[in-house]
């Protein structure tokens, strides 16, 4: 995937935005900001990847743009992705590890897109039983659902 081509063309969404972006970036569609809905967010490219987490019921299937190469389509420079929720909830995600630690901004839970209701429409994820060393307090710390906005610092 060419990311600096995601990055150069990045177009205005036509549908619901479901994210922006602001902060420390260089490539903008709206202002100074990144916006995207759905489609825009697919496009980049998914991950997928099954897991359980502290805060569901059982082991499900997540799909998502990996947040490093959200993190390239929008030109981030900084050290620390602020994300906030809906409900004005903030967590702090390292730019370092991104790749590594394998976190997705997930839109999917075991194909179907999630709701406001469930956790969605954005998750900030990692695949925790694919590597135990993200099994920890550090990690979780980093989750977030209901994710509406990315600030790059």
């Amino acid at each position: 995937m060419d990311h600096a081509a995601i990055a150069a063309s990045l177009s205005i969404p036509s549908g619901k935005t479901i994210l922006k972006v602001g902060g420390s970036i260089t490539e903008h569609n709206a202002g100074d900001e990144a916006i995207f809905d759905l489609a825009m967010l697919e496009a980049l490219g998914t991950a997928r990847f099954a897991t359980a987490t502290p805060w569901t019921d059982s082991r499900a299937t997540w799909e998502g743009v990996p947040l490093v190469t959200l993190m390239t389509a929008v030109g981030a420079s900084g050290k620390t992705i602020r994300a906030t929720a809906l409900n004005d909830y903030v967590v702090d995600v390292p730019l370092v590890g991104l790749a590594e630690d394998g976190a997705i901004l997930a839109f999917r839970r075991d194909g179907q897109l999630m709701p406001i209701s469930d956790k969605g429409p954005l998750f900030i994820l990692y695949p925790f039983d694919d590597e135990t060393r993200l099994q920890n307090q550090s990690f979780y710390m980093r989750c977030a659902w209901q994710v509406a906005r990315l600030d790059i610092i």
